[in-house]
């Protein structure tokens, strides 16, 4: 991203960009498929994170419009600077084609699946790419 668009303290960097997730998707943003770019790293180190928003028959309660009904949101959170390089080749190689096969499963996936919210992250512990899904506690991910 161009330093004058940038919303990031100089210390900090995006490791991947809407062009390097939009490829490996093969697809541009949209109704279906929502990017956003954090202003703070996460709390808990999540780099990367995909969310699924399930349909909802009616909108009691949930308070979400229907143009987020089924759709896939995806957000990237910033690491330091110095670390930019070392975690966007991480997220490059093991988390992105996760993230299309868990794009393609919950586009494609079964109608029980569909119906509740799921999330799948990612995050790098001492230059290691570690997974969560639906909440769970991260778990190392082995490459290849």
């Amino acid at each position: 991203m161009p330093a004058r668009n940038r919303r990031l303290p100089r210390h900090l960097s995006w490791p991947l960009s809407s062009t390097d997730i939009c490829s490996v998707l093969g697809e541009t943003p949209s109704d279906a498929l929502r990017l956003s770019f954090a202003d703070l790293p996460g709390a808990d180190g999540t780099v990367l994170q995909a969310t699924w928003m399930p349909s909802t028959g009616s909108n009691y309660g949930t308070g979400l419009p229907p143009d987020w009904w089924s759709s896939v949101w995806i957000a990237v959170a910033p690491v330091p600077s110095g670390e930019r390089v070392s975690a966007r080749r991480t997220l490059r190689e093991l988390a992105l084609p996760g993230l299309r096969e868990w794009v393609d499963g919950a586009r494609h996936g079964s109608e029980a699946w569909a119906l509740s919210r799921h999330r799948v992250s990612w995050r790098i512990v001492d230059r290691a790419l570690q997974l969560s899904r639906d909440q769970q506690p991260y778990r190392p991910v082995e490459p290849g």
